[in-house]
């Protein structure tokens, strides 16, 4: 199971693009999340088939202190803003810096700039600046809508698949590791046995010339 959570400022709909992406349905009128909510979905990737468990924090500051106790656990980070709303693209920076203070160091992060179905008179974040921003800390950028379902499979499953891949090549080092620790242990226990055998084959020359 990949632990995923949506951390952003509120007001942005991320808890609209989870409902579009875990039960494919969209509500304009949509309530807060107070504290933490969640969903679940179970995903095919690659022929396997993987669970995601989705939590989406409250973007109130008030509840900044809850939110954060789940960064820890989190396997992957949705960072959500309103392309409507500059204030909320701002934000993200100040996210991040929560992420490097309380989350896993190599949890997988992707930056998503949501209502991008909105009338273009409508954006205050131009899609160039949140390519820019993504650039600038080696992530992911995806636009979405979760009205009109613009991308919003495509980003789930992108951090999906980059968790899966970062997985495989942690064990795909550890098994490095363990082959070098297993070589090194061997070539320790021949370094100390050629000595024994050195002087044991002394020990039966001596015996040869007594005889």
């Amino acid at each position: 199971m990949f632990t995923l959570l949506l951390g952003c400022w509120a007001g942005v709909g991320k808890s609209c693009l989870l409902l579009r992406f875990s039960d494919g349905s969209f509500t304009t009128s949509f309530i807060t999340t107070i504290g933490i909510d969640f969903k679940i979905r179970t995903i095919e990737l690659d022929g396997k088939r993987i669970k995601l468990q989705i939590w989406d924090t409250a973007g109130q500051e008030r509840f900044r202190t809850i939110t954060t106790a789940y960064y820890r656990g989190a396997m992957g980070i949705l960072l959500v803003y309103d392309v409507t709303d500059e204030s909320s693209f701002n934000n993200i920076r100040n996210w991040i810096r929560n992420i490097e203070q309380h989350a896993s160091d190599n949890v997988n992060k992707i930056l998503v700039g949501n209502k991008a179905d909105m009338d273009e008179s409508k954006r205050a974040v131009p899609t160039s600046k949140g390519q820019a921003l993504a650039d600038e800390y080696g992530i992911k950028f995806f636009e979405t809508s979760a009205k009109t379902n613009l991308n919003v499979e495509e980003v789930f499953f992108s951090i999906a698949r980059d968790i899966k891949q970062r997985l495989a090549d942690t064990d795909s080092k550890s098994e490095v590791c363990h082959r070098r620790s297993k070589l090194t242990k061997v070539t320790k226990q021949q370094e100390v046995q050629r000595p024994l055998k050195n002087q044991l084959a002394a020990v039966e020359r001596t015996i040869s010339r007594m005889r």
